[in-house]
This record gives structure tokens, C-alpha cells and sequence, in this order.
């Protein structure tokens, strides 16, 4: 079994707690779709970029994903709430319905680096 491939997307520094989040593409049966990377409670959090309720992404303005306090990733269309932990969906119109879909991100070496995992692939190897 081949070992799964790191992208590399930015410095560590990037993204703050509970900050602006860092936007990249994907492909998702070879169409390029948003993802964003955040940091919570310390760690990285990765997700698909497609609100649960209404594929539409979630960010109000370019990297913006959390609400107000910092607590829940909002989605800036219909106010849908996620646990920025598991993208689970806790509030609005899609609560107890489904959730983000996460990817696989770490911090290495001061990188922040995407785990290429299926169904999605880097843009440029599909």
C-alpha cells in the first residue's frame, strides 16, 4: 500500500487560532472544489468548502469561517453552525443533518500539509 502523498499548502503560521482560515482546491471526481483549513483549540481542521444545507461555500469573505466569538464555523448564506472539531452541524437549517466533510491536514516541519486522500485528489494529478 502506497504511502498517502502531503501537499504542501502554507507555513504553519498561517493560520491563527480561531482566525482567518486558509482556502485551497481539491478535486472531487475530477471537478476542483473549495476546502479551508483552520485552527482550533490548537489543532488543524480541514473540511470541504460546501455548506450541508445548500451547496454553497461557507466563508463571508475570503477566509472568514468562524462566527463572531470564534467558537462555531458559520456559513455566511443560511447561518448553518459547525463544530469547528468534527464538522458536525449544531445550529440552523441543517442541525442534526450531516455536517462538513473533513480532510486530513498536519503540521510538519512548520508546514502545513494536506493528506491527499480519496475521493479527493491534488488539482493537476487528475
Amino acid at each position: 500500500m502506497a504511502a498517502a502523498r502531503l501537499v504542501d499548502l502554507a507555513s504553519a503560521d498561517a493560520v491563527e487560532e480561531a482566525g482567518r482560515g486558509l482556502r485551497f482546491e481539491v478535486l472531487e471526481a475530477g471537478q476542483r472544489v473549495g476546502a479551508f483549513v483552520v485552527r482550533h483549540r490548537g489543532q488543524l481542521r480541514a473540511f470541504v468548502n460546501r455548506c450541508a444545507h445548500v451547496a454553497v461555500e461557507l466563508d463571508w469573505q475570503p477566509g472568514e469561517f468562524f462566527d463572531a466569538e470564534g467558537r462555531w464555523l458559520i456559513c455566511a448564506t443560511h447561518g448553518a453552525l459547525y463544530d469547528p472539531d468534527s464538522g458536525a452541524c449544531v445550529g440552523g437549517p441543517c442541525r442534526g443533518r450531516g455536517g462538513l466533510k473533513p480532510l486530513k491536514v498536519v503540521e510538519q516541519d512548520g508546514r502545513i500539509c494536506w493528506v491527499e486522500q480519496p475521493p479527493f485528489t491534488a488539482p493537476g494529478d487528475g
